[in-house]
């Protein structure tokens, strides 16, 4: 169990310290490094899990692991790594109002 707990760990770390390295979210379109994984936007993962196939390698792993977590909705586990560059929330929240007819 311990063994697990450090592969998770572990994991995440290099989750937090990988940019998109090419396409819409990488360095040409964000310089200098391209866009953390882990704000890559869920619909774009799910394209590469349902079109194209993720990357191979170790990059294709982080983004599958990135895509499964934000399809569990388990995603709050990366507002530790925003909150390391200053950053909150990747949208201002909608200010919500309702108005009833009686």
């Amino acid at each position: 169990m311990n063994d697990l707990a450090e592969r998770m760990r572990a994991d995440l770390e290099e989750i937090g310290r990988t940019t998109m390295p090419f396409g819409k979210y990488g360095p040409q379109h964000f310089p200098p490094n391209g866009v953390p994984i882990y704000d890559i936007p869920a619909e774009y993962l799910g394209w590469f899990a349902n079109k194209a196939g993720f990357p191979k390698g170790r990059l294709g792993e982080l983004l599958r692991m990135v895509h499964q977590m934000k399809a569990d909705g388990s995603d709050l586990v990366f507002d530790v790594f925003r909150k390391r560059h200053g950053r909150t929330d990747l949208k201002p929240a909608k200010r919500k109002s309702w108005t009833f007819e009686e």
